[in-house]
């Protein structure tokens, strides 16, 4: 679906454990619910406030979506809470994990530029042979780009998620509840919105990671479990799907669904 007009967006009454959404021909009426202590629409930056026609945003807010506007929903249940993530994958290599392939590819950096200050070449080679090997690794590289989107959504880090996606019109994110959203600028232009009036680090939890390459193409699937306030656990289901350019993958889409415990 390509979302360049929100005034295009078809969204579905929907009722979850978040809240209840309810979509009208001009308007979309966001009620609230205070289950586990999560509101569906919160405040917006000046940045975003410029993308709507809003009649009121709180507790019981309302959205005037103009057509031509770049306007962007947003689902607080989805980046409630965020923890330092350890990202299992499965495959053919057997259990990775993200923060550690990052960790690595960093040491083996730090551990040549040590090697050719103090000219050993020798030890400089076979570190370089290393390295190379792990940048190669297809499933390690893809994971760890994933662990690094999620370090940005953790932190709220709108600069290092800029970097991770590719710039186009193909890219496309579906946060919880809403309709998809395309474009690089409305893409990330939702980040923003979605993260306004959070505190930083946000808590989350991946679990069960797989990972899966083919050619230029790979997806992870993996599930994010979000710890509420109080004992409760709420969880979404995510596909992440990356593209090679030029020897880097980025991420192109990212569609998160919630799982009813």
């Amino acid at each position: 679906m390509v979302a360049s007009n929100f005034a295009e967006l078809s969204l579905k009454p929907t009722i979850n454990h978040y809240g209840i959404l309810n979509s009208g021909s001009s308007r979309l009426h966001f009620s609230y619910l205070r289950r586990n202590h999560i509101g569906i629409l919160g405040g917006v930056s000046s940045k975003c406030l410029k993308s709507f026609d809003s009649t009121s945003i709180g507790v019981h807010g309302s959205l005037n979506l103009r057509s031509g506007d770049s306007s962007v929903l947003r689902q607080a249940s989805h980046a409630h809470f965020l923890k330092p993530c350890q990202v299992r994958g499965t495959g053919s290599e057997g259990t990775l994990n993200g923060e550690t392939i990052i960790q690595r590819e960093q040491g083996l950096k730090y551990d040549l530029q040590i090697a050719i200050e103090e000219e050993d070449y020798a030890k400089a080679a076979e570190i370089r042979d290393s390295l190379r090997l792990l940048q190669g690794d297809s499933k390690a590289l893809v994971l760890a780009t994933n662990t690094r989107f999620y370090n940005a959504f953790r932190n709220g880090d709108l600069a290092a998620m800029q970097t991770l996606w590719s710039k186009g019109d193909h890219v496309c994110i579906v946060h919880p509840g809403v309709s998809g959203i395309c474009g690089y600028d409305l893409v990330m232009g939702s980040w923003e919105f979605v993260w306004a009036e959070y505190q930083f680090p946000l808590d989350i939890e991946i679990k069960d990671a797989q990972v899966h390459v083919k050619g230029d193409i790979a997806y992870v699937t993996c599930i994010e479990m979000v710890k509420t306030k109080g004992s409760s656990w709420g969880r979404q289901f995510a596909t992440n799907v990356f593209e090679r350019i030029e020897g880097k993958w980025f991420i192109c889409v990212h569609h998160a669904s919630y799982i009813d415990l």
